[in-house]
């Protein structure tokens, strides 16, 4: 069943697009797991603060892109593909390398440089 999350949105992006997100997160960290059912379109956006309106907009794209699946009778359930789920989890990944490497360049480091900030990081670490 469907946890209690703790849901946070900013006004720079649509509210929507921020449920997409944080349901994709709770999915690749563990707390949503494969195959648990969510709750209803109701009480997931009383939970979140949300119109149901936003939060079933939200729940129609994760289904278009077959990260949940609905059964008419019984309501909605995470994908049980591990696969589907690797997939999303690299995606998320490679966005959030994607904009730390943007950020280090915007503060003038190549990737080159970043590489090496990392290795040094890790050596550090190790000790």
């Amino acid at each position: 069943m469907f946890l209690k999350m703790a849901w946070s949105f900013s006004d720079d992006r649509p509210i929507y697009s921020q449920i997409i997100e944080q349901i994709k997160q709770f999915i690749v960290s563990g707390e949503i797991k494969p195959g648990d059912k969510l709750a209803s379109v109701r009480d997931m956006a009383s939970e979140a603060g949300v119109n149901p309106n936003t939060m079933q907009r939200a729940l129609s794209e994760l289904e278009r892109t077959g990260l949940i699946y609905s059964q008419r009778t019984s309501g909605r359930y995470i994908t049980q593909k591990e696969e589907l789920i690797q997939d999303m989890k690299n995606e998320l990944a490679n966005e959030k390398i994607n904009m730390f490497l943007q950020s280090m360049q915007q503060i003038g480091y190549s990737k080159e440089q970043v590489a090496d900030l990392i290795k040094n990081y890790k050596e550090a670490e190790n000790k």
